[in-house]
This record gives structure tokens, C-alpha cells and sequence, in this order.
């Protein structure tokens, strides 16, 4: 199943984040969640967008390095502990987490979440046989 997820590099410098998120504005694409995680001198932007494959061009053109990987993304319930059920089941079953950070939503209800695992097909199916919602690209 899975998310399209565009991961791309950039300097650790002022004005990065803004030419990134500016370049994608100008390309009429609408970006959805996103993660940052930086060193001293450089940075990996990880963003779920409504056309990944657009971002993408629209950052390599630019002259970014950007690549698109599918990521897992799940729902569960929007209440003390939900998460920490999902990652009880993940932990128990063998399947570790890379990285995780939330996807922006409407629903009142439930929290999404998206997540890069070392197993992706085992975190899925750990996840759907535990009655998980699993979230595809429609749902973005």
C-alpha cells in the first residue's frame, strides 16, 4: 500500500526551508506534513505533497537533490495511548522504526502517522491484521 514521500537535501542555512517550500508554492503544489531532521551543515526535508512526482522535478530542476521512497501511514484513534498501541504492536512484532512524524488531517477522530520501518510489508500487515487503518494516496 503505502505514500509517496519526497525526501530532499539542503543546506543548513537561512532562507533554505523558504526557497524549498517557495518553489513548491509556485508549482501549485500542496504539501500535506513534513519532517526536517538536520546536522550542522546540511538537512533532509521528508514531505508528504498531492503530486510527489511534480515535487520531485520541481526540486531537481532547481538543482536539489530530491527522491520520492514509499513510506507507510496509518490512522489510529485520536486519544491518549492510540499511538503508543500501534508502536506497542510494531515493537512486539519485530519491526523497527527509522522515523515517524504526523500527517496533517481534518478528521477529529483519528491521528495519522507516517512512518519508515525496516520492514515495510511486515509493518503493514501487523498493522492491518490489528485492524489499523491503513492510509493510501487517495487519502492525502
Amino acid at each position: 500500500m503505502g505514500i509517496k514521500q519526497v525526501s530532499v537535501f539542503v543546506e543548513n542555512k537561512k532562507g533554505s526551508l523558504h526557497e524549498i517550500t517557495d518553489l513548491l508554492a509556485k508549482a501549485n503544489v500542496d504539501l500535506r506534513s513534513m519532517c526536517i531532521a538536520d546536522t550542522s551543515d546540511y538537512g533532509i526535508v521528508r514531505m508528504i505533497a498531492d503530486d510527489a512526482e511534480r515535487a520531485q522535478k520541481v526540486l531537481c530542476d532547481a538543482g536539489h537533490t530530491a527522491n520520492i521512497r514509499t513510506v507507510t501511514a496509518f490512522a489510529v484513534p485520536d486519544e491518549p495511548g492510540g499511538l503508543a498501541k500501534a508502536l506497542n504492536l510494531l515493537e512486539s512484532n519485530g519491526v523497527n522504526i527509522e522515523y515517524l512524524y504526523a500527517l496533517i488531517t481534518t478528521a477529529t477522530d483519528k491521528a495519522y502517522t507516517v512512518m519508515r520501518s525496516d520492514d515495510t510489508e511486515k509493518a503493514e500487515s501487523v498493522l492491518l491484521k490489528s485492524g489499523i487503518e491503513l492510509l493510501d494516496e487517495a487519502h492525502i
